[in-house]
């Protein structure tokens, strides 16, 4: 610790939640091309979190959620490198209207729902850690990837 005040990356997450079914994002950018995550985005400038979570996931699956029926379920703290910090703020979205469309074609190889017994074994491990922290309950802060 060298006394400097944190700057982290702050990214939403967002679990669309269909009945036990839960849709995920398979990664086509560089990285983490090839696995699984949850719609997410990071927060822009002056944006509220809870806004910035329905817009990312607009934007990458034209679902249309109000941003006061998000429901924050997780917090995780992750450690990328040791340069870059991140804190993902995790949202439940049971209520949406629309059908999952890949509006980011160029990021993103498909969309495809998975039940919470049968969830992708290739999940990259910082929104897997949000997702775990979600579906055990047992604390709303996940410390992700620290010494």
């Amino acid at each position: 610790m060298n006394g400097q005040p944190a700057t982290p990356v702050i990214d939403t997450h967002v679990i669309l939640r269909d009945g036990d079914k839960i849709l995920f994002s398979q990664r086509g950018g560089p990285y983490g091309y090839g696995r699984w995550h949850m719609p997410s985005g990071k927060l822009d400038q002056g944006e509220p979190l809870h806004v910035g979570a329905a817009r990312e996931l607009f934007e990458e699956t034209g679902i249309t959620v109000d941003p006061t029926d998000l429901r924050l379920v997780q917090v995780v703290h992750h450690r990328q490198d040791d340069e870059t910090e991140r804190i993902g703020f995790f949202f439940e979205a049971a209520e949406w209207e629309g059908e999952p469309v890949n509006k980011e074609p160029e990021k993103c190889l498909a969309l495809t729902w998975f039940t919470v017994h049968e969830l992708p074994d290739d999940i990259i491990e910082y929104p897997d850690a949000g997702l775990l922290g979600y579906l055990d309950g047992t604390s709303p802060l996940t410390m992700h990837n620290w010494p």
